[in-house]
Formats: structure tokens, sequence, C-alpha cells
């Protein structure tokens, strides 16, 4: 396949037409701000990116670090701006429901999202998603989301204390950070899927290993580092605001 072509993922096709209705008929109950509404149309544009474009035919056919690139995007932006996108209201709404409070649990969320990431990359699990592209590999993408909105919420819903969900986007990246930086280390290819793919722009298969585990630690690190340090500067501005009041005259 020409490797400049548009693949079109029929999922996203279908998908986020779905997910932008929903959330518009949302609106009309628990409408949320300017701000969440553009998170929340971010997020699906960046789907629609990474599966309607040819980032798709490179991930599907030749490139390793395309189809990385499509993983982070389906199991960290996107899910982390559709949850931003949810107003608060709403999401109190579903937390009366036992199962998703159980589920958003910062010891459940984590584990599930951490498990769905490496079980997903295994390298026989991996390559036999991709050889079912119509099938296995369209689970995988929603599993990757699924997850993904479990692992945010805690952060941007939770009711936890910003000390709390600094320490747990701190473990959230040591925890998952191993994965991209085994990837750019090993002296091996470790997909055979991508091991029998043509070669494109010069790249051998090892090199494009090492790129999607460079890109991938050097995005985690990046986007939960940021989190984390928001969180933590609120937490430690706080507790100097508390430390004042507590002083005594």
């Amino acid at each position: 396949m020409d490797p400049y072509a548009w693949s079109i993922d029929p999922d996203a096709v279908v998908v986020v037409p779905a997910l932008a209705v929903g959330y518009a008929l949302l609106q009309v109950w628990w409408p949320s701000s300017r701000d969440r509404r553009i998170a929340f149309a971010a997020g699906q544009l960046l789907l629609l990116a990474v599966f309607v474009t040819l980032l798709e035919t490179l991930a599907l056919h030749y490139l390793l670090s395309a189809h990385l690139l499509q993983n982070v995007v389906v199991a960290e932006w996107a899910p982390g701006l559709a949850v931003f996108g949810l107003a608060p209201a709403l999401a109190r709404e579903l937390e009366r429901n036992a199962a998703i409070r159980a589920l958003t649990h910062p010891l459940v969320a984590l584990p599930i999202w951490l498990a769905t990431y490496f079980v997903w990359h295994v390298p026989r699990i991996y390559d036999t998603a991709l050889e079912h592209p119509a099938t296995l590999l369209h689970l995988e993408h929603a599993t990757y989301f699924a997850a993904g909105v479990l692992m945010w919420w805690p952060v941007v819903h939770g009711r936890w204390a910003d000390g709390v969900k600094a320490l747990y986007l701190f473990a959230a990246f040591v925890l998952a950070s191993p994965l991209g930086l085994l990837l750019a280390l090993l002296p091996h290819t470790v997909y055979p899927f991508y091991e029998r793919a043509p070669h494109i722009w010069g790249l051998g298969h090892l090199t494009d290993q090492q790129i999607a585990g460079v890109t991938m630690a050097a995005e985690q690190a990046i986007v939960f580092f940021a989190v984390f340090a928001f969180y933590l500067s609120r937490f430690l501005r706080s507790e100097a605001i508390a430390g004042v009041y507590r002083s005594p005259p």
C-alpha cells in the first residue's frame, strides 16, 4: 500500500461523531464551560487526526512509532480531554452509581489503565491485534480509551486533595514509563509484525522501535509532569496559606 495514502478507520468515522452528538445532548442538561467544550472538541479532533489520515496507513503497514502514537492519543490524550470536557455537575451525578465510584477510585483506575497498557503491548498479543484490524485492534483501542477515562477521572473529577492527585500522577508516570524506556533501550526488535513491514524513509526496524520508545517516554514525562506540577503547586500553595493561618500571632 502507498505509505502516503490516507486510510480511514471506520470505527473513528462512526465513534467520533457519535461521541460528539452524545456530548451535545448532555450539554442540554449538564452544560460545560467554554474551556471544557473546547477540550472535548480537541480530543475528538486528535482521534480523527490519528485514525482518518495517512498516520493510519503508516501504523497498519509500516511503522511501530506511528502505531504507538495512535496508542498514546487513544489511551492518554483523548480520554483526558474528554473527561475534562464533562461538566462537574454531570460527574457528581454519575458518581451516584456505586460501580462508577468503585471503578474511578485511584487504587482501581490506575491499575486498570496500567494493566490495559502492558497487556496489549505483549508482543504476541500486539501482533495478533494488528493481524486482525477489523476485530481485535478495534477492541484494543476501545479498551485503551475506556481505561484512559478511568485513569484521568480521579484527577479531573475526583474529590481527592491536590496532594493526593499529585502523588497519583507521579505514580502513573513512574509505573508506565518503563514500557517506553524498554522499547527504546532493547538491542533488538520485539514485534515480528513490524519486522516484516517494508522499510520506509530509510528507517531500520530497530531505529523505528527506538523512536517509538523515546517518543512514548518523552510524551509521558511532559504530560504527566505538567499536570503533576500543576497539582503539586496548588497543594503547596494551599499548605502555605494554611500555615499562615495556623501560625500564632
